[in-house]
């Protein structure tokens, strides 16, 4: 019974959902920006492999029907961006040129950063769309040949660094304009990021969710005409 479960893709689902619910919850009690659920919830899942020596293909099995929803999860940032679609249209040039500049400034700095200090080919293109969200991430990472699993942590690692960050750095730049604070934080650190700008304002929340959406979509354009 135990062996069928283990072996099904039931597994991999069950133990990827409840790792998460349990970072969330863990998150609402400490109410931290460093206890991020989906943080928590990797290494739940690693200890629990690990801890009953669990092999990782029979959690592939179930955590593979997750990656396959990242695909379509990718078209609802369009509504995002058509919930936002007025102060679009307001800011559109600002928009656009902030989203360019944050989309070529994080895909170029760290490819020149690979280049010199001569990582990987697979591990640069996982560590290239890092400023992205996870599913268009992944799918960028994934067609120049990289890790998926890698391309998701520093998903994650920009996420919470962001969210960390972004009001510290807003305040040491002198960065007083709301606009550009929220532009800045969604271009660099997609919904982690975002969540912290919510909180250092309403207009701040909605140039963070813009960005998400724009830079993503300047990142796949950027990434067909670039080489790893």
């Amino acid at each position: 019974m135990i062996e069928a479960f283990l072996s099904s893709p039931m597994f991999g689902l069950a133990l990827s959902i409840g790792t998460y619910l349990l970072g969330k919850a863990i998150q609402n009690k400490v109410k931290h920006t460093l206890a991020n659920p989906l943080v928590i919830g990797a290494a739940f899942t690693i200890a629990v492999l690990a801890v009953f020596k669990i092999p990782y293909e029979n959690y592939a099995k179930g955590a593979d029907v997750i990656n396959w929803m990242l695909g379509p999860v990718t078209a609802l940032l369009a509504l995002g961006i058509y919930n936002q679609r007025k102060t679009l249209k307001e800011y559109f040039i600002p928009v656009l040129v902030g989203c360019v500049a944050g989309a070529c400034t994080s895909i170029f700095s760290i490819l020149a950063l690979c280049k010199a200090f001569g990582v990987d080919k697979a591990v640069t293109a996982a560590m290239m769309p890092k400023s992205c969200t996870t599913p268009i991430a992944v799918s960028i990472a994934e067609s120049h040949g990289g890790l998926a699993a890698i391309a998701a942590t520093c998903v994650a690692v920009a996420g919470i660094t962001g969210a960390l960050c972004a009001p510290m750095f807003s305040k040491w730049f002198g960065i007083k304009d709301p606009m550009a604070q929220g532009l800045a934080t969604g271009a660099c650190s997609h919904a982690l990021g975002t969540a912290t700008a919510r909180e250092m304002g309403e207009v701040q929340g909605a140039m963070s969710s813009i960005a998400i959406g724009v830079c993503g979509m300047i990142s796949v354009v950027i990434s067909l005409f670039m080489t790893v």
